[in-house]
């Protein structure tokens, strides 16, 4: 197979779809690789770097494009990519459709077959191309929560840990999955006063039993959500359902009675977001105030750290790759149900229930794609 990765063009958007090694291996498996000239820059890797593996080198977006038989990215395509695609190609990448109906719009326009990393799943129900990055944002959430809170960024004045004779800051995790067990793993590292919010009874219960006295949990309701999220100096929004657009968690009016200078990140913003103020922002601009609350909205956080980023996706996503390359992609997915819940748009066609519902659009099952 043909195996395109051009360089990504979302803002401040520095990791790439596949790394050396990655290509390494596919080259190996007797398949082609074209890199955009650049792609790898952004995490120390040349042009070269990729030559002494064997792949091949293209000028631009457009000739990897145009000769590429699947497209391997790390966010989802630009205006400008989806009108690159075309029928029978394959995108192998982030999607984070439900919020978004313009990109969905071109994708069905395209009549490619686009497989989105965060709807794979395992045996077990986890997402395994989520998991690395919702790990990254976890703990990176702690971090410029943390940046966020200091008075010079317009937050509190607050060290998350405190000091011997002053208490630490108030942290509430919504969600206690993969994002938000690493959020916890932090602020609890850094001796912040942390309770994390689940409505799973069975993983409040683990998380307990992680982390001891050192974590509170609660049930999550709204009752218990609006008396710890106006109580807060730092929320972490961290709730995710798979496919589909995050439920917002908390109101604007919760927002309008939180302290001055309160911080709220916000994982879930790929899937809409799960505060009622939440809209997507960038690296080059990450924060913005409402009603002196400071909000940390940016979609793509593990941008931030590209190298690690990258090298962590693509231990996720190159066995997926693989038998993408080896079997093509309705084979491959023939075989493995698990990664056919991977496939979102085929054909100007919705396959992912959860995306058709959000968006209101015609819904066709993927076993009817594939039989």
């Amino acid at each position: 197979m043909r195996i395109g990765v051009p360089k990504e063009i979302k803002v401040h958007e520095y990791r790439v779809g596949l790394v050396p090694a990655s290509v390494r291996e596919l080259v190996e498996s007797g398949h082609e690789v074209l890199v955009q000239t650049g792609a790898g820059a952004g995490i120390g890797f040349a042009d070269a770097d990729y030559q002494r593996v064997g792949a091949k080198i293209a000028s631009d977006a457009a000739t990897v494009f145009d000769r590429s038989e699947m497209i391997v990215k790390v966010k989802e395509p630009q205006p400008v990519e989806c009108a690159m695609l075309r029928p029978g190609q394959v995108l192998y990448t982030y999607l984070h459709l439900a919020p978004d109906p313009q990109q969905t719009a071109a994708l069905v326009k395209s009549g490619a077959t686009c497989i989105a990393y965060e709807t794979v799943t395992a045996p077990d129900g986890s997402l395994p191309l989520l998991t690395p990055m919702s790990e990254v944002a976890g703990r990176m959430s702690v971090q410029v929560g943390a940046y966020c809170l200091q008075k010079a960024n317009g937050g509190r004045g607050i060290l998350l840990g405190g000091v011997p004779g002053v208490a630490p800051a108030k942290v509430v995790i919504l969600g206690g999955g993969v994002s938000g067990t690493h959020a916890a793993e932090m602020a609890v590292g850094l001796r912040a006063d942390v309770t994390v919010v689940d409505r799973s009874v069975k993983r409040l219960r683990e998380l307990s039993s992680i982390f001891g006295p050192s974590l509170r949990t609660e049930y999550s309701t709204q009752e218990h959500i609006d008396a710890l999220v106006i109580d807060a100096d730092l929320v972490i929004g961290a709730v995710l359902i798979a496919g589909a657009a995050a439920p917002k968690l908390v109101t604007r009016d919760m927002v309008r009675r939180m302290k001055a200078g309160a911080v709220l990140v916000d994982i879930s913003i790929d899937q809409g977001g799960c505060f009622e103020t939440s809209r997507a922002t960038t690296h080059a601009d990450p924060t913005y105030v409402v009603d002196d609350v400071i909000h940390y909205c940016v979609a793509n956080m593990p941008g931030a750290v590209p190298r690690t980023s990258t090298f962590a996706l693509n231990n996720a996503t190159l066995p997926f790759a693989r038998r993408l390359a080896d079997f093509g992609w309705k084979a491959a997915m023939q075989a493995d149900p698990h990664l056919a819940n991977g496939l979102n748009v085929h054909a100007g066609k919705i396959t992912n229930q959860a995306v058709a519902r959000d968006l209101e659009l015609p819904y066709t099952p993927v076993a009817d794609v594939l039989r």
